[in-house]
């Protein structure tokens, strides 16, 4: 499937989602920590779940422990990949308390060879409200995040132009 962030938000197929983007906006230049949604046609290239909070989402979804972290330190070997607990550098945690993390459909952004400050850890999740801006992810309501994600497969893209 191709989805495509169009400025009424993510169209997949013939629906289309109301999306919120970085809240540093979508810029072709990414940079870790400018909370910017880059530019470009990303490939879904994981998919992560919470196993004790909703069922599994496709067959080739991964669940999330609680070791389960993301490496976001630019120095360090493991930049922009899954690594786990416990772990040094700097990281953000997978199995989070409140819902944004329940399902985390992992993209190609500077992925899996990693530029160090290129930024990391561009992921399709729930929102917290809406349109309320991410760190540079895309980010759907709970209840379409959850129907669309069956419908996707690994390699499946996703087109970001600048507005």
């Amino acid at each position: 499937m191709k989805l495509a962030l169009t400025p009424m938000g993510l169209r997949a197929g013939k629906r289309l989602y109301p999306c919120s983007i970085g809240r540093g906006g979508i810029r072709a230049d990414k940079r870790e920590g400018d909370g910017a949604t880059p530019t470009g046609r990303l490939s879904i290239v994981q998919m992560w779940y919470r196993p004790d909070r909703i069922a599994r989402p496709t067959a080739w979804a991964r669940t999330i422990a609680p070791v389960d972290l993301w490496c976001d330190a630019p120095d360090h070997a493991e930049y922009n990949h899954h690594v786990r607990a416990p772990f040094a550098a700097s990281h953000e945690r997978l199995r989070r308390a409140d819902p944004l993390y329940d399902l985390v459909v992992v993209l190609d952004w500077n992925w899996p060879e990693a530029t160090p400050g290129a930024g990391s850890a561009i992921f399709l999740h729930q929102w917290r409200r809406p349109h309320f801006p991410t760190e540079g992810c895309l980010a759907l309501r709970r209840d379409h995040l959850h129907a669309l994600a069956p419908c996707l497969t690994l390699g499946d893209t996703v087109e970001i132009r600048a507005r």
